[in-house]
């Protein structure tokens, strides 16, 4: 499944062909993506608490992978995506400009790079409040 998460999708065919928005689940078991916008479904939730009133709530439903195409950021066109390999990792990369795909894994990468630093050192109070202590008897002798 070339289709990640956050990655703006175009549907292209049913119902609601011709839309774009953001994919905001899926679910490769399925073959299914949940776009945000597309596939409104209606939803009668019970209130459950007494504070709370019922209503008919409206959820996106999933489609079939297959009926979404990718949009390309830098060209701003709906492509099938191909995949290379740059600087030793397998990228998506778009045919028609040649950039590469970002969603998915673009901010798991920059996570890590964030734990990957050097946690700051922990300084004990106690042992500043010994040292200043040791460091005012020395001055009253």
């Amino acid at each position: 499944m070339n289709v990640k998460l956050n990655d703006n999708v175009l549907v292209i065919s049913g119902k609601y062909a011709g839309k774009t928005g953001k994919v905001i689940a899926t679910s490769p078991k399925h073959g299914t993506v949940t776009v945000e916008g597309v596939n409104i479904h209606k939803k009668a939730q019970k209130a459950r608490k007494a504070n709370e009133v019922s209503k008919i709530a409206e959820i996106e439903a999933p489609i079939d992978v297959s009926n979404v195409m990718i949009v390309c950021a830098a060209c701003d066109k709906a492509v099938r995506v191909k995949h290379s390999l740059i600087d030793g990792k397998n990228v998506r990369v778009c045919p028609k400009c040649g950039a590469t795909l970002g969603g998915g894994n673009a901010g798991k990468a920059s996570k890590k790079a964030a734990k990957a630093e050097a946690p700051k050192k922990r300084e004990r109070k106690r042992a500043k409040k010994a040292e200043t202590e040791t460091a005012t008897d020395e001055k009253a002798e």
